[in-house]
């Protein structure tokens, strides 16, 4: 595993940044698309860009696969600078939304197109298509067209031809897109297993959520075509620098208030939440498995909220809380038959041990 410190830089030397852009910027007209960002990608590595429809990330990826030119700032692959490159010089694998693929050849014909351009010897070509075709598990297709293809299948032979010039960096523009849910799930596993098992370093969009967290070594979440935080999932979840990146990764909510002398925290609408936080102007981030039924002997410990919704999951119970006029959302495995009705009360515990605490005067978390 990529191993990180603190500032999200790879415990390993500079021979494994693969790409990095200074200053990135965009623009069209008096608009920035992209705004000033700067970002490393490193070798093996799979980074996100996530982030809502229009907030620049698949302008990002395109400017790195050479086919938007920056308004400013320089991108650099293999520590060569390829601001002003064309794409065919850059080293990158592209797989786009709609897989592109070419409706009148074959699959080996679709794989094996890059390297005919590279002028590859027709031997060699033939072996690079059979270890690609091995490789995303579709040897059998070799010979059909895309239109006989699942979305499944599809997806993977625009990877396979992708990854058959050997580049350094894989670029993934919303891969999952066009699948349904079950596929979507089971291709980023096996994606997963085939880039891990070829070492290459890629950048991929989306602004799927779950995709991003299950996916990635690092995530950039992007907003406004500006870059809101880059870290680990673990990083993105637990400990979000700001309210936009708390609310657009997994279920949360925010309630805003002051911390007061005593460190506690007290909302706008009156509910108090025990801890030792700096004093001052304040947004918490609860998460659903932060509210918990109280548990026996929690006196002083637990607060009565009133049951708004709930939602059966299968595996967990979603419920949607009104504790002193603040909506909170508590998710927990409940007991067989066991699931509250709208209009119940319920003695639950806000578990303070990891609770993220935002200064809004500082715009960072404590």
């Amino acid at each position: 595993m990529l191993a990180f410190k603190k500032d999200e830089t790879l415990v390993r030397d500079n021979n494994d940044l693969v790409v990095e852009l200074r200053s990135v910027s965009k623009l069209y007209g008096d608009t920035a698309a992209v705004a000033d960002i700067s970002l490393k990608a490193l070798r093996g590595e799979l980074l996100c860009l996530l982030g809502p429809s229009g907030c620049g990330k698949t302008t990002t990826l395109r400017m790195v696969a050479g086919f938007v030119d920056p308004s400013s700032g320089s991108i650099h692959i293999n520590n060569v600078d390829m601001t002003h490159q064309p794409p065919y010089r850059r080293d990158t694998g592209m797989v786009f939304q709609s897989y592109a693929l070419f409706p009148h050849m074959t699959v080996a014909e679709n794989v094996a197109f890059g390297l005919e351009n590279l002028r590859w010897p027709r031997e060699k070509r033939e072996t690079r298509v059979a270890e690609m075709l091995k490789l995303v598990e579709l040897p059998h297709l070799a010979q059909r067209l895309p239109s006989q293809l699942s979305g499944g299948q599809q997806q993977r032979i625009a990877l396979a031809r992708a990854l058959a010039m050997k580049p350094a960096v894989l670029l993934l523009d919303e891969p999952f897109s066009n699948l349904d849910a079950q596929l979507r799930v089971r291709m980023r596993e096996e994606l997963q297993e085939v880039v891990r098992s070829v070492n290459v370093t890629t950048l991929f969009v989306t602004h799927d959520q779950e995709e991003a967290l299950t996916m990635s070594d690092r995530i950039v979440v992007m907003n406004a075509g500006k870059v809101e935080q880059i870290g680990t999932p673990g990083e993105i979840y637990e400990t979000p620098e700001t309210p936009f990146v708390a609310n657009f990764i997994g279920w949360c909510s925010l309630l805003t208030g002051v911390v007061d002398d005593t460190g506690a925290f007290r909302s706008t609408a009156g509910l108090r939440i025990k801890g030792d936080w700096k004093a001052g102007p304040a947004t918490v981030v609860i998460r659903p498995e932060q509210v918990k039924l109280s548990a026996d002997g929690a006196a002083g410990q637990s607060q009565q909220a009133r049951v708004l919704h709930s939602h059966y999951l299968g595996g967990a119970t979603r419920v949607v809380l009104d504790i002193n006029g603040e909506r909170l959302t508590m998710q927990e495995r409940l007991p067989f038959g066991r699931h509250p009705k709208s209009g119940d009360v319920l003695d639950v515990t806000i578990s303070t041990d990891s609770l993220r605490v935002i200064p809004i005067n500082e715009g960072h978390a404590s």
